[in-house]
Protein backbone atom coordinates (compact mmCIF):
# COMPACT_ATOMS: atom_id res chain seq x y z
CA UNK A 1 0.00 0.00 0.00
CA UNK A 2 1.47 3.34 -1.04
CA UNK A 3 1.60 6.30 1.35
CA UNK A 4 -1.05 8.08 -0.75
CA UNK A 5 -3.43 5.13 -0.51
CA UNK A 6 -2.77 4.90 3.23
CA UNK A 7 -3.52 8.58 3.80
CA UNK A 8 -6.71 8.32 1.72
CA UNK A 9 -7.81 5.31 3.77
CA UNK A 10 -7.07 7.15 7.02
CA UNK A 11 -8.99 10.20 5.78
CA UNK A 12 -12.06 8.11 4.92
CA UNK A 13 -11.90 6.37 8.30
CA UNK A 14 -11.69 9.70 10.09
CA UNK A 15 -14.66 11.07 8.13
CA UNK A 16 -16.67 7.96 8.97
CA UNK A 17 -15.79 8.33 12.64
CA UNK A 18 -16.92 11.98 12.68
CA UNK A 19 -20.17 11.03 10.91
CA UNK A 20 -20.81 8.32 13.52
CA UNK A 21 -20.11 10.79 16.32
CA UNK A 22 -22.56 13.27 14.79
CA UNK A 23 -25.27 10.61 14.43
CA UNK A 24 -24.84 9.39 18.00
CA UNK A 25 -24.83 12.95 19.33
CA UNK A 26 -28.04 13.68 17.44
CA UNK A 27 -29.67 10.62 19.00
CA UNK A 28 -28.58 11.67 22.48
CA UNK A 29 -30.03 15.15 21.94
CA UNK A 30 -33.25 13.66 20.55
CA UNK A 31 -33.70 11.37 23.57
CA UNK A 32 -32.95 14.27 25.91
CA UNK A 33 -35.59 16.45 24.23
CA UNK A 34 -38.15 13.64 24.31
CA UNK A 35 -37.46 13.06 28.01
CA UNK A 36 -37.85 16.76 28.78
CA UNK A 37 -41.09 16.90 26.80
CA UNK A 38 -42.49 13.98 28.80
CA UNK A 39 -41.64 15.68 32.11
CA UNK A 40 -43.25 18.94 31.04
CA UNK A 41 -46.57 17.34 30.07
Amino acid sequence: MTPDERSALDRRRRQRNWAMLAALSALVVLFYVITLAKFIH
